[in-house]
């Protein structure tokens, strides 16, 4: 049987090619299973980066394996440790833990000195041309690259200026060291690839010690070789990198570290580019990285998403061959299924409209008790206040209401939830025309759930209790933007042309008191409405709550098939 990534058992399903490769490789070799999450530490991760840490922790604690952490931290211009902590910390918010923790600045003294034995067998050189000139001549997928006039420098001259590049003698730019492979190559990544270049910028765990950083393609197979990594997993576009990667392994006779490659999560209203993200922040579009508006993981953790809804995501969508693009409402499907078990039911008004009951008795209170959760009967329940004025969502009155509408309208009676049937006796309007107040009477005996003369009502409405309400801020976040792929633009146009005007609605409510006490993060229904969470904002005098996702499930029937 196969297990969900947070360990647990899971539906029966078919092994996805990554765990029969594993599976294979337990069978014919010795069996141990090492993988490792490799982020570049300029930016947060996103909901796609938690696909790729639930399938590379997840495949080792399945298989009672190793993961490590390992920062590829090879560009000091854009890395810094902001980023190196909330990574840290996103992963720990799914649930996994890392075996060791690496940085690639780790090996800098290692990859060096494989680049001088590489130097020693022919296979690397010091060019002298710009990085125009090395573009300009790589040539074409139809027209051979040309060859530097650099590239036939004796072994001796490369040692030599390959030393001085370390040293610090040349500036930015003026030499790099490539790999001699083919500048026929039909893979035009193999055509002479830069290993080295030179950036006199201060490194954020190494200082000013290096002013030569090794490239991607030549530090991370060799990482991964010091680390003895059994299966190197990364995602689709990485494929064609794959040949450079086991040229490096082969060419320095080190650790067989093999990389293997899966479909990227792509969700449609989303964009995962970190360019357009940082974009979205430096614009000040979103309000920071953690905008509940953005997909990276410290964004939906905000919005109140849980990690084992984020987990049940990564594992319906499987490991795939093929890029594809998958329906935000799955997301917010496995969001709700997990919170719908797990959070507290709360009464909150968000439109509010107050409702006087004429013939309750003036100054008196009494309370309720409603059900936490139906879903847990451990959860309990709570006491609720009810009194003389009450507020009730404004869309739950209508003054001429259509065929089968169930709520309250003149003369037509509703239950309140856990407590009395009211009948609406008389409608206040303001000197504009808008309905400020209803006026209604209530059925003193229909308190328990029933009515004194055995009649039932179809309506239930939820309410909360005008002297004991508390004020808060309510966040209502929608997608941000208009456009199922906004990657997909028309001509003359950005991604920025398709942002949504109402991706974020802001309100005043009204909630029951025991929101209170509520604790940053903690999250709630609130019944009739959707699921919540408090957010960092909040104060207890003015309380802040973010819209999770809505009771609308839009998944269901593909859910269910």
């Amino acid at each position: 049987m196969a297990t969900n990534d947070n360990g647990t058992a899971g539906r029966e399903r078919p092994l996805n090619f990554l765990e029969e490769i594993i599976e294979d490789h337990i069978n014919s070799v010795d069996g141990r299973i090492h993988t490792r999450f490799p982020p570049e530490p300029n930016g947060y991760l996103h909901i796609g980066h938690a696909k790729s840490i639930c399938l590379n922790f997840g495949l080792a604690e399945r298989y009672g394996g190793l993961c490590n952490l390992r920062f590829d931290d090879t560009n000091p211009v854009k890395e810094d440790v902001e980023y190196v902590d909330s990574i840290k910390e996103d992963i720990r918010w799914l649930g996994f833990r890392w075996a060791e923790e690496h940085y690639a600045s780790d090996y800098f003294e290692q990859l060096y000195a494989w680049a001088v034995q590489l130097i020693k067998q022919g296979l690397a050189y010091v060019d002298d041309q710009s990085q125009e000139e090395i573009r300009q001549t790589r040539g074409t997928v139809t027209v051979p690259g040309t060859e530097s006039p650099w590239r036939n420098r004796s072994v001796e001259e490369n040692l030599d200026l390959f030393a001085r590049m370390r040293a610090g003698e040349f500036p930015d730019g003026e030499k790099v060291l490539r790999a001699k492979i083919d500048m026929a190559h039909p893979n035009m990544l193999l055509r002479d690839p830069i290993m080295y270049r030179i950036l006199h910028t201060e490194h954020h765990r190494t200082g000013d010690k290096w002013c030569i950083y090794p490239m991607y393609d030549y530090a991370h197979g060799q990482s991964d070789s010091i680390e003895k990594i059994t299966h190197s997993i990364c995602t689709l576009e990485f494929d064609v990198h794959r040949p450079l990667y086991d040229w490096f392994i082969e060419k320095l006779g080190i650790f067989p570290s093999h990389q293997y490659e899966f479909a990227r999560l792509n969700l449609t209203y989303t964009v995962m580019s970190k360019r357009k993200l940082l974009q979205l922040v430096e614009n000040k579009i979103v309000n920071g990285w953690d905008d509940p508006r953005m997909p990276t993981i410290s964004a939906i953790r905000r919005k109140g998403y849980t990690p084992a809804a984020v987990r049940a995501f990564a594992e319906r969508v499987g490991v795939a061959k093929r890029d594809n693009v998958i329906d935000l409402s799955l997301l917010e499907f496995c969001v709700r299924e997990d919170l719908n078990k797990t959070a507290e039911r709360r009464m909150a008004v968000l439109d509010p409209l107050k409702v006087t009951i004429i013939n309750y008795p003036e100054g008196k209170t009494e309370m309720f008790e409603a059900v936490n959760n139906p879903e847990d009967a451990s959860a309990g329940t709570r006491p609720v206040p009810f009194s003389r004025e009450i507020y009730i969502e404004r869309t739950d009155f209508m003054e001429e209401p259509p065929k089968k509408y169930y709520r309250l309208a003149p003369g037509t009676e509703v239950r309140l939830r856990y407590s009395y049937l009211i009948k609406c006796e008389e409608v206040v309007k303001d000197n504009a025309g808008n309905v400020v107040e209803l006026r209604c009477t209530y059925d003193p005996q229909s308190g328990n759930g029933s009515s004194s003369d055995g009649r039932r009502v179809k309506g239930v409405i939820h309410w909360v209790s005008v002297p004991h309400a508390r004020a808060a801020e309510v966040r209502l976040y929608s997608n941000l933007f208009t456009k199922e792929d906004p990657n997909d633009v028309e001509e003359g146009k950005t991604f920025l042309d398709y942002l949504n005007p109402d991706s974020v609605v802001v309100r005043t409510g009204y909630v029951e008191p025991s929101l209170a006490q509520a604790a940053v993060g903690e999250k709630f229904q609130f019944e009739r409405v959707g699921y919540f969470c408090v957010d960092p904002d909040s104060r207890p005098e003015r309380m802040v709550f973010n819209r999770t996702v809505g009771l609308k499930d839009t998944w269901a029937k593909i859910a269910d098939k």
